[in-house]
């Protein structure tokens, strides 16, 4: 028996995203035809990937329903919080380790906390890679995305009316008034280029004679810094100020991280936007509370803005902390991710660390510290209530260096090269295994992993975050890979995407294929990034729907799913979610149409598509075919 697709003669880059040439008109005639040995292949092929992914995100506590339902809602911290008896150690294997107890440790006891090896870890990492590079998989995957663009035209035909009709009836919500995250947001670009300029005039019309900087062994006042650059408070306009990506930042990441320099000046950027420097981190603060107020006042937009731990030392942690608890930057509608520069090369360079151990033991170190005594980082403990996971970042276009299979411990990684991105995922996800686990059995809050992954580079950094995160940042580089696509898709993976920021940076906006996983059901949100870079308006989440809404013709039910997906791939806890979508969507996975004005048909055409596409790969697994009865396929509520 054979399986003919109907849609291998048309054309596949409208289709499936591969705009870029990734698959010809010859290869999708040359792929129609697959046996039932060869379905049976793939079947077991995809769910095997499935089950590794659920492996790492059982042992790493970021399964949604594990990680919102042990997540306490924010509240003020216990400080009687008594001492753990258990023990933590950092072994060669870079991978801090839980004891019960210093006896237990003592007699030779194994750890209470699981951790997958690195060995393990790569050899899931190329079994995953050898399946989206499968011909018979890839095959698969493509003609499954065409039947779900498909599928997606002819739901849309059908329903179009009943959707508009539905939402009608909820007259207390739109776009307006349901709630939305800005779910990727870079504190230091989270303000406008307007809202900084008018902040540092108002600094130098009222506070002149302020000590801000100490430059060559002396100190000046903020009048002195703007006079040495030859600027008045008059000269600050979004030109002078210059902080917006041009075209000259296409590809250019170094002149995008140039762009954060206000009127091209380090010094500037130091006094205003920094949490540790000379003032404290005082002006800083105060522009963070401002654009807290702006949310705020919009009521039903929220943020979860990103914060850098360097891992250049161990004190960065009490000095992010204290920074945020003086200033008391706290909110209901904020909370805040840690971002981890990939930048080892750099700090042994120059001098800062020997090797990468080192880094890993600044970054997670004191995290388990507080956990085991609370009073000993007594800040951090409070600043840790309201942080809700980890990202990592860096210019992903980096070219790698390519090593042999087996790279060397961290405490050995001594060399002046920089780890690849795979490293820093593996020792990221397997410290958070040791520290989640151990946070949960203390009854704290959890972290998850959430990178910035497929934004330019290699598709194996996309591999490696199917294994280790919860959700990922941009994600644009799945357009080509569909085996890949497939994977993100069957396991609802999100996607917490920024097309402006990439029409800047890598991807035309025309190119971008947000719309097209959208249509298929991956599991999309919009987000700004940096609006400092890439927005004009005050409110930049609007600008970004508002820009998505006319290019690609959303409707208002579309922009409506969109904020909902934007709930439900954010860290805020399960109890606040409630009020937001719906009482049961953690444990029924629907929403509320009054609260979300997303109508019963797309929850039910969502739902029942991703069962359904589950279903066939479970077929194919057991019987080596991938039709389902035709009475499966509904389009419509009957």
């Amino acid at each position: 028996m054979t399986i003919v697709s109907e849609y291998a003669r048309t054309d596949p880059g409208q289709a499936t995203g591969c705009s870029d040439g990734d698959i010809n008109n010859e290869g999708v005639r040359a792929m129609a035809v697959q046996t039932p040995d060869e379905l049976k292949h793939v079947g077991q092929r995809i769910l095997d990937c499935i089950e590794l992914r659920q492996k790492y995100m059982d042992l790493s506590s970021q399964k949604i329903e594990v990680y919102l339902k042990h997540r306490p809602t924010v509240g003020d911290p216990n400080s009687d919080i008594p001492v753990d008896d258990s023990v933590f150690e950092m072994v060669d294997s870079g991978v801090f380790s839980v004891f019960d107890s210093q006896a237990a440790k003592d007699e030779g006891q194994e750890p209470f906390t699981n951790v997958p090896s690195i060995k393990e870890f790569y050899t899931d990492l190329d079994f995953v890679l050898d399946t989206i590079s499968d011909g018979p998989v890839k095959t698969w995957a493509f003609r499954r995305l065409r039947y779900l663009d498909a599928r997606w035209q002819l739901y849309s035909l059908l329903n179009e009316r009943e959707e508009i009709s539905e939402c009608k009836k909820v007259r207390q919500r739109d776009l307006y008034n349901v709630c939305k995250v800005n779910g990727h947001i870079h504190l230091a670009s989270a303000m406008t280029q307007t809202a900084l300029a008018k902040f540092m005039k108002s600094k130098l019309e009222n506070e002149p004679d302020r000590p801000v900087i100490v430059r060559d062994g002396q100190t000046l006042t903020l009048k002195q810094v703007f006079e040495s650059l030859n600027l008045t408070a008059d000269d600050l306009s979004i030109d002078t100020m210059d902080m917006h990506a041009h075209n000259g930042a296409y590809h250019r990441f170094d002149k995008f991280n140039s762009s954060f320099n206000p009127a091209g000046e380090p010094q500037l950027r130091d006094i205003f936007m920094k949490t540790n420097n000379f003032v404290d981190g005082e002006y800083f603060a105060q522009i963070t509370k401002d654009v807290m107020s702006d949310l705020e006042q919009s009521k039903c937009e929220m943020a979860e803005y990103r914060v850098s731990i360097y891992g250049r030392s161990a004190d960065e942690w009490d000095k992010l902390a204290a920074w945020v608890v003086d200033h008391k930057l706290f909110s209901n509608n904020v909370r805040w991710l840690i971002q981890t520069p990939r930048l080892y090369d750099i700090y042994k360079a120059s001098g800062q660390v020997e090797n990468f151990e080192q880094v890993l033991r600044n970054i997670f170190q004191p995290l388990f510290e507080v956990t085991r005594d609370p009073s000993s980082h007594p800040k951090l403990h409070v600043f840790l209530q309201h942080v809700v996971g980890f990202d990592t970042v860096d210019d992903e276009s980096k070219p790698e260096r390519r090593m042999h299979k087996k790279y060397p411990l961290p405490c050995v990684w001594d060399s002046a090269s920089n780890p690849p991105y795979t490293y820093y995922c593996y020792f990221t996800m397997a410290n958070l295994c040791s520290l989640n686990q151990w946070r949960m059995r203390r009854g704290f809050s959890t972290f998850v992993f959430r990178p910035h992954a497929g934004e330019a580079g290699d598709t194996e950094h996309l591999s490696a975050a199917f294994l280790t995160a919860q959700s990922i940042n941009h994600g644009i580089l799945l357009r080509k890979v569909p085996a890949l696509q497939y994977l993100y898709y069957l396991q609802q993976i999100g996607l917490a995407m920024s097309p402006l920021c990439n029409n800047a940076l890598f991807l035309a906006y025309e190119r971008n294929p947000f719309n097209t996983y959208f249509q298929r059901g991956l599991n999309v949100a919009l987000s700004t990034d940096a609006p400092l870079q890439f927005h004009f308006t005050k409110e930049p989440l609007m600008e970004e729907y508002s820009f998505a809404a006319q290019f690609w013709k959303f409707s208002s039910v579309d922009m409506c799913e969109l904020a909902m997906n934007s709930v439900l791939q954010s860290g805020f806890e399960a109890d606040i979610k409630r009020e937001w979508v719906g009482q049961d969507y953690l444990e029924t996975g629907q929403t509320e149409v009054h609260k979300t004005n997303v109508p019963l048909c797309r929850l039910k055409y969502r739902a029942t598509t991703l069962e359904q596409e589950h279903e066939v790969v479970k077929k194919m697994r057991q019987e080596g075919s991938d039709s389902l009865h035709p009475d499966c396929v509904i389009f419509r509520r009957e």
